[in-house]
């Protein structure tokens, strides 16, 4: 078993990734790259939690700009990331592995209620938790949910997974001059308001010396590289 740096991961995926170049839905040969990735973390011993995004299936916080109350927009969104729980779960499981999806509203005809130490025992037990319908709150952004389920699992590092090689100083795919940072502060992030995460969820890994990686899911290996401590994308801390 190789060494870990990282024995325990919450690794966060945007809605978008699962939907690959079509934005929206389901693109299921780019979620099979995206389960072989996951394959790879929990065949090192590493114990893994997942957040997903709902964005390839709606937005909560584009339905409130077209005039729809902003807290049913917000749940709209939070039932998106339940539909793309229960895809991955599927996806997971058809590659071997053990999962359970846990919610932070409950169904429990579809998924488990989140509760703490019910998610730690399954680590224990080696399964993959996926952590569904946010925070359970209007408001907050699964960014700020995953940032909370990882200190409440005592995750060692969040891994964002996005679509870029990790932090610019502006969009790269914008601008051609935006700047690569190999390692910023959480305080840097904020003063520059770098579009890495919401600031609720900044803030809270500052406060609670969470480290953060960002890094580019489509890069075969780089999130198993991340979780043995190599340097891949870009450390925030």
């Amino acid at each position: 078993m190789t060494e870990l740096r990282y024995p325990r991961v919450l690794l966060k995926i945007s809605g978008e990734a699962l939907a690959g170049e079509r934005g929206l839905g389901f693109d299921f040969d780019t979620m099979a790259r995206i389960a072989d990735e996951i394959q790879k973390v929990v065949s090192s011993g590493a114990d893994l939690g997942l957040v997903i995004g709902g964005g390839n299936i709606v937005r909560g916080s584009q339905l409130s700009k077209m005039g729809m109350d902003r807290v049913s927009a917000d749940y709209m969104g939070m039932l998106g990331t339940v539909i793309n729980a229960l895809a991955v779960q599927d996806i997971l499981e058809r590659k071997g592995m053990e999962t359970r999806v846990m919610t932070a509203i409950r169904m429990e005809e579809l998924a488990e209620p989140y509760i703490r130490r019910r998610a730690l025992r399954h680590f224990e037990k080696g399964r993959v938790v996926i952590f569904a319908a946010g925070t359970g709150n209007p408001y907050f952004s699964t960014d700020t949910a995953a940032v909370l389920r990882a200190i409440q699992i005592k995750a060692q590092v969040i891994i964002k997974a996005t679509s870029v090689d990790g932090v610019y100083s502006a969009d790269p795919k914008v601008d051609k001059t935006a700047k690569f940072y190999d390692e910023i502060s959480y305080r840097d992030v904020m003063l520059e308001e770098l579009k890495v995460m919401d600031q609720t969820a900044v803030t809270l890994c500052k406060e609670n010396s969470l480290p953060l990686i960002v890094l580019n899911i489509h890069k075969p290996d780089a999130i198993a590289a991340a979780v043995r401590g190599e340097r891949v994308g870009t450390l925030v801390r």
